[in-house]
């Protein structure tokens, strides 16, 4: 029995299957406490560092690397708006946040940050990134390990 009342959950979202399961477990767990689902994106910073210009591609410029980084941004700001649709034809209000960094460090910053209120981090299994563990992704494995508030891991 939860004690505490959810108020806010958390999910990130990076477009893959599990990410959307889990958006659609956090609505459903939202519409159930009358809670608020804030949808987040990480960018992960690796990506960032490996399309810079390099002296190993010359051919590769600063303004190829900058409409990149913008791609991403539009593909992560889209996906983030068809998941606010998605709550919004629930009745759930969905917030979103889209950061560049570390996924699992940050997902866990925001979720320990004290003026977000998380109360719940709601996050799919496995999401799009390359490193694969055995049964739960990478940044899954690091939330389930480092939040200190309850995490569901929808498969």
């Amino acid at each position: 029995m939860i004690k505490k009342k959810v108020r806010n959950i958390l999910v990130p979202l990076d477009g893959s299957e599990n990410s959307i399961r889990g958006l659609d477990t956090a609505i459903y767990i939202a519409r159930q406490c009358h809670a608020i689902v804030i949808g987040i994106n990480v960018m992960p910073v690796s990506i960032f560092a490996a399309i810079q210009p390099a002296d190993f591609m010359p051919a590769y410029s600063a303004l190829e690397s900058f409409d990149i980084i913008n791609q991403l941004k539009k593909n992560a700001k889209r996906f983030l708006e068809s998941a606010k649709l998605k709550a919004a034809r629930q009745g759930i209000l969905f917030k979103t946040k889209i950061m560049q960094g570390q996924p699992g460090q940050d997902i866990i910053r925001v979720a320990h940050d004290k003026k977000n209120k998380i109360d719940l981090i709601v996050i799919g299994s496995r999401g799009r990134g390359a490193a694969k563990e055995l049964f739960f992704g990478s940044t899954s494995n690091y939330v389930i390990h480092r939040a200190n508030v309850p995490v569901v891991v929808v498969k």
